[in-house]
């Protein structure tokens, strides 16, 4: 296995020491690599900030948080059960527990309910509503494996489904989704292009070889650009989120900080080795940023 790979089923300190069906649980809820349930969940914060809850529903972030970390965790089992093929076919993703036969795909299903109850306790947390804003998501998610199959740009249904959250915040802060909490999940849904596109470099030749799609295959040589055009729109659907709210021109300066977060990314991206894994990761600092920049506008 090439040296410039990082298996995503790798096990390290407390996880290695683990037995090995826990560890496999752990494995394929990716409890073990948190980046995942990061980027689900900022764009809920962020819409609860911007919506101006980011002090008084507190709560609410934190159950959003929870509601991240295990229905991310049911996605990626969903994944590997429907992926388990495909997976074993890619360097990055052999090791994985269904992938290698290491786990049964039984003992998946059975782990997939629990996580899902889990989510249900979170989802009795909101507003009707939200809770039917929430469910919207099911199709887009139980759709989303197949996508690669069918698709050379599966990262813009993924984004569809890692930008859900801004919709749930909103709504239930908001009461409805109105034009602000749209822009924002629009802006984000580009957001999600761009950084999983830097992601799916490290794949790239695996990809082309066992025929299945991605945007860092379908923008060819030009990823850089690809990757720039998706987070300037994601900055100028943010704006336009932000203008909703306060429509001043030094509102916006809350942007700033993640626009030269997103700049860095692209100026100093490497399209082999480990840098692209390093690139994406950076996002859950993205994150960070624009929900310090939606606290600051929901909040004045």
């Amino acid at each position: 296995m090439s040296q410039t790979i990082v298996p995503d089923s790798e096990a390290h300190g407390i996880l290695a020491r683990l037995p090995e069906t826990p560890r496999a649980l752990v494995q394929m809820a990716r409890f073990d690599r948190p980046i995942g349930w990061w980027l689900l969940f900022w764009p809920g914060a962020w819409a609860v900030a911007l919506a101006g809850g980011g002090f008084a529903r507190w709560p609410l972030i934190g159950w959003l948080l929870l509601g991240s970390i295990v229905m991310r965790g049911a996605g990626c089992v969903f994944n590997d059960i429907v992926d388990r093929d495909l997976d074993a076919k890619v360097a990055r993703t052999a090791a994985r527990p269904l992938a290698s036969g290491t786990m049964s795909v039984k003992v998946a299903w059975l782990w997939l309910l629990a996580l899902c109850l889990i989510g249900l306790v979170v989802l009795l947390q909101l507003g009707r509503y939200a809770q039917v804003v929430a469910l919207g998501s099911l199709a887009l998610v139980a759709a989303y494996p197949f996508m690669k199959r069918i698709t050379g740009w599966p990262q813009v249904w993924l984004g569809l489904v890692f930008s859900w959250a801004a919709l749930v915040g909103w709504s239930e802060v908001a009461g409805a989704l109105t034009v602000p909490g749209i822009l924002l999940y629009a802006g984000t849904i580009f957001w999600v292009v761009g950084y999983d596109t830097i992601y799916a470099l490290q794949d790239r030749e695996d990809d082309a070889l066992i025929g299945i799609g991605s945007s860092a295959l379908s923008m060819g040589r030009h990823v850089r650009l690809g990757v720039s055009v998706c987070y300037l729109l994601a900055l100028c659907l943010w704006a336009g989120a932000i203008w909703q709210i306060r429509p001043q021109l030094l509102a916006l300066a809350a942007l700033l900080p993640i626009a030269a977060h997103l700049s860095w990314q692209v100026a100093t991206l490497r399209e082999d080795g480990l840098d692209p894994l390093a690139k994406f990761r950076s996002n859950r600092f993205s994150g960070l940023l624009m929900f310090l920049g939606c606290l600051v506008i929901g909040s004045a």
